[in-house]
């Protein structure tokens, strides 16, 4: 808690405090809320955990430069921060990554480096790429990124004491884990649940295993979550702060984005509305539960298709 305080003023002035407000439809059973950070100037959680990470850096780690491996969100908080201090950054990114954050990155003078899927995965592993000297930036595997999510967490239990559930978007498990942290010491019998995409939910796997199990990965809309496996010390980590994964469809998430552009007028991306479709399918329970809308960064030409009752 001390660090995820910490973070809190480290990070102030930087992210923002994003609102906690009512989903715009009607359940009997259970009354769904929505934590926005769509509203984050990047559009997504990841500039806390970046800030947290940079601010921590040594003026000589941030002169060499900065780097990530990122699908597009983590590399827009990594850059936005990096112009912030001055300093360049190199972006690692799958070839599968969304037009509308390579745009992104490229505006806030982000240096891009497409590869392979499997490339990329490799950067995070390693924390390097051939060619790039920098001082390499984690999305997920790193205690300064989680304790900069972890705010997110305090918020939630600040704006909403007596919630029942929180269902957090589960990429590489620094949101999820960073945010459970904070809840499991300030209130310790909620509910906390990841979401998953059924075309890649290695941790729903790994979870009844016991241990990380690679599954099959298939790029979709759903672009800002979904990798082969987890990482051994973020399993170790969800088991100890989740309560489980929930795994949702392509099409439940598709009608969870066009029930929060029609119901809230809120746009998120295939990852951010993957925790509303779990809470509006039934499968986060009931109670107060919250939804953690972890980015809005969508192709517009695949919002016009999912809007109009399609999948791209």
């Amino acid at each position: 808690m001390a660090e995820v305080e910490d973070a809190r003023r480290t990070i102030s002035g930087i992210a923002f405090r994003t609102p906690l407000v009512p989903l715009n439809t009607k359940r009997d059973d259970a009354d769904i809320y929505l934590k926005l950070e769509i509203l984050q100037p990047i559009g997504s959680f990841k500039i806390r955990g970046a800030a947290n990470v940079m601010k921590h850096l040594s003026r000589e780690q941030l002169l060499r430069g900065v780097v990530t491996a990122s699908a597009g969100n983590m590399a827009q908080g990594v850059a936005w921060n990096a112009r912030k201090l001055g300093v360049p950054c190199t972006v690692i990114v799958p070839e599968t990554a969304a037009q509308t954050k390579l745009d992104a990155i490229t505006r806030l003078g982000g240096r891009i480096i497409k590869t392979s899927y499997d490339k990329w995965w490799e950067a995070f592993e390693t924390r390097t790429f051939p060619g790039v000297d920098a001082t390499f930036v984690h999305a997920f595997e790193d205690t300064n990124m989680m304790a900069g999510n972890g705010t997110i967490g305090l918020e939630i239990l600040e704006d909403l004491p007596d919630v029942d559930t929180i269902v957090i978007p589960w990429g590489g498990g620094g949101l999820a884990c960073g945010t459970a942290a904070a809840v499991r010491n300030l209130k310790p019998k909620c509910k906390i649940f990841a979401a998953e995409v059924e075309t890649a939910a290695p941790l729903a796997t790994s979870w009844v295993a016991g241990t990380p199990q690679p599954v099959d990965y298939h790029p979709s809309f759903v672009d800002g979550i979904g990798v082969k496996v987890v990482f051994p010390q973020m399993l170790k980590l969800a088991k100890k702060l989740l309560d489980g994964s929930l795994v949702v469809s392509l099409e439940e998430v598709a009608s969870a984005i066009r029930l929060l552009a029609e119901r809230n007028r809120v746009i998120a991306e295939g990852a951010g509305a993957c925790s509303v479709a779990s809470a509006i399918t039934g499968k986060a329970g009931t109670g107060k539960i919250v939804c953690v809308v972890s980015g809005g960064n969508i192709d517009s030409s695949k919002l016009c298709t999912i809007l109009k009752g399609d999948n791209p």
